[in-house]
């Protein structure tokens, strides 16, 4: 007896066997059960996940033998022939080697007829969109008002292609491709029915390279038993498939926490020598990074029963959530510029480098960044000495006190609570978070030769510390040099102050906006704050509404005009420029000069 291929053996033979589809399933069982049936039915999806075997099924629900009903039994002569493709009742089409006029006329003249030996005359007309404009048009009233003995199917892989008249007549049902894990499952009963071992990670393999087709994953199995001789393992499946193997991608990933650039293009080396595809790496190590994002997010979403949780769990450990989306863009955008890249080789190495590049410097391999003992460390390398070197600021565990000029990295002459601004604007505000946690009795004092502890710290009194800032008032400098972004930054350029006091060691500021919605409380809160930060003492900010002049937005937008003036009064009064437009009767075209 010939072999018969898994994708015909165990094509389903009823709705219960149908794998993926539940919603399609419901509708037309129920439709059945019912009796509500219509005329034309279309099914939409990609290949190989249920199109033909639906209207199989359909068509046995139809004309079985025991009536309409949602179940057949399959042994009558109108179920088993339709099942062999030998009933004279029901016809398939295919539309992509009969797709002409005269082929449409044939099949409309012979439903005229009542059907020979069935309860129906079904027509299915698979991969329909390939039909041409005239064949459309010649089945449209057919397809409309068809006899009460004739039933269209029609499938398609793709259903923009048909005409809006033809969908408008029919009951449209969209197919889903096969998730992954019920394409392992349908596989795995399948090779236990077969009698044929299996590792479920081949099984994983086999479904990711069938991209959501039962058909090819059927297809990719028969390939896979003949390939390993009836032992389906995972490192034979990666062969026969020229899958990356995970062990690379784990790797790489290694060398990156580690920092070792060297490793990192050790691994692309080896990659090149079994000639795998850096394209295909790119895509699994994006898909890598994303179960790690799943992890570090909701830890509880992947099963634990994974063959590379482990690996996942550590890395999720081992990176924090910030570098995980970042290597992720740079996953996806390197693939994007393989095809730019001198070759696949320099491509893939350049986005390995570049997310070397992305690491911070207080990056650790064995805890994430984002912890706080590493925000520490990276405050006490930040130095931030006042121009007299007389004051005394403390940040976290770093301060500064009569430090020589040699080691300051930084001067700036500011308040003693500012310093803690510049810290934050270089550190961003997970550092600023932890400058309030990590104060501590014992301090550290900066020297030219580094960290060396002092138990005690200058006093500063209270009256000092509420001692109100010297501000001449302009408002537009100050805004535009303030670290904010986003709406808080808006609120800060886009208002003029309308004016400002000392008050009970504070500050109380007026400003005017342009916009209500700038005057949120949240946006003055943070303004505010930021503000305090700045001058080291309590600051208030009321606001109004209202036209402004003095702002940032608005200086800019006159210096911006001043120089656009004054680049075209440079063009216009240019002698070479006015004899070109004397001799030749030119002009200079409105919009084009720019200023430098």
């Amino acid at each position: 007896m010939s072999y018969l291929v898994l994708a015909r053996k165990y094509r389903p033979k009823d709705f219960e066997s149908i794998v993926g589809q539940d919603h399609v399933v419901r509708a037309l069982t129920h439709a059945l059960e019912s009796g509500r049936l219509h005329h034309a039915y279309l099914f939409t999806g990609t290949r190989g996940i249920g199109k033909t075997t639906l209207s199989r099924i359909l068509a046995k629900s139809l004309n079985c033998e025991k009536g309409i009903t949602a179940s057949p039994c399959g042994t009558c002569e109108a179920c088993r022939a339709i099942d062999s493709d030998r009933f004279v009742d029901y016809v398939e089409m295919d539309a992509a080697s009969n797709r002409g006029i005269a082929d449409m006329l044939q099949i409309l003249e012979q439903a005229v007829y009542a059907p020979t030996a069935a309860r129906f005359k079904v027509y299915m007309i698979d991969e329909v969109h390939m039909l041409t404009q005239q064949a459309f048009n010649a089945m449209l009233k057919t397809l409309e008002e068809p006899p009460e003995y004739v039933k269209f199917i029609l499938a398609t892989t793709d259903p923009q292609k048909i005409p809006v008249t033809v969908l408008s007549r029919c009951l449209q049902f969209n197919l889903k491709q096969m998730p992954v894990p019920q394409i392992v499952t349908h596989l795995e009963g399948i090779l236990a029915k077969e009698g044929i071992a299996c590792e479920k990670t081949a099984l994983q393999l086999l479904a990711k390279g069938a991209h959501g087709s039962m058909r090819d994953a059927l297809s990719l199995t028969d390939q896979a038993i003949a390939y390993t001789a009836g032992n389906v393992t995972a490192q034979a499946v990666q062969d026969m498939l020229g899958a990356l193997d995970q062990t690379y991608l784990v790797r790489l990933l290694d060398c990156l926490a580690a920092r070792d650039g060297a490793g990192l293009l050790s691994v692309a080396d080896e990659m090149a020598a079994r000639s795998l595809s850096y394209n295909t790496a790119l895509q699994d190590l994006g898909t890598l990074l994303h179960r790690i994002a799943i992890i570090q997010q909701v830890p509880d979403y992947l099963s634990e029963e994974l063959p590379d949780h482990a690996d996942l769990s550590r890395f999720a450990n081992a990176f924090s959530p910030e570098e995980i989306q970042l290597y992720y863009q740079i996953a996806i955008h390197g693939r994007d510029e393989l095809g730019l890249a001198p070759d696949e080789y320099a491509g893939f190495s350049m986005t390995l480098l570049r997310m070397l590049a992305f690491l911070p410097d207080d990056r650790s391999v064995n805890r994430p960044a984002r912890k706080t003992e590493n925000v520490r460390a990276a405050v006490k390398k930040t130095v931030v000495a006042s121009a007299d070197r007389t004051q005394y600021a403390t940040v976290g565990d770093a301060k500064t006190d009569d430090m020589p000029q040699p080691a300051a990295r930084t001067m700036v002459n500011m308040p003693r609570k500012s310093a803690a601004v510049a810290v934050s604007a270089e550190l961003g505000r997970a550092a600023g978070a932890c400058v309030a946690e990590t104060a501590r009795p014992e301090k550290e004092v900066v020297t030219a030769g580094g960290l060396a502890k002092q138990d005690t710290v200058p006093a500063v009194s209270q009256s000092e510390k509420k001692r109100s800032p010297v501000w001449d008032g302009d408002w537009p400098t100050l805004a535009a040099g303030l670290p904010v972004r986003g709406l808080v930054q808006q609120l800060a350029q886009q208002t003029e102050l309308v004016r400002w006091e000392e008050k009970d060691g504070g500050m109380l500021i007026h400003l005017k906006s342009p916009a209500v919605t700038l005057c949120a409380p949240n946006y003055v809160g943070k303004l505010a704050s930021v503000l305090e930060e700045h001058f080291g003492c309590p600051v208030a900010i009321t606001t109004e509404t209202g036209k402004v002049e003095a702002t940032v937005s608005r200086n800019a937008a006159r210096a911006r005009a001043e120089r656009q003036k004054q680049a075209e009064e440079a063009m216009k009064n240019d002698p070479y420029i006015r004899n070109l437009t004397d001799v030749f009767g030119g002009h200079i075209v409105e919009g084009s000069i720019k200023p430098l």
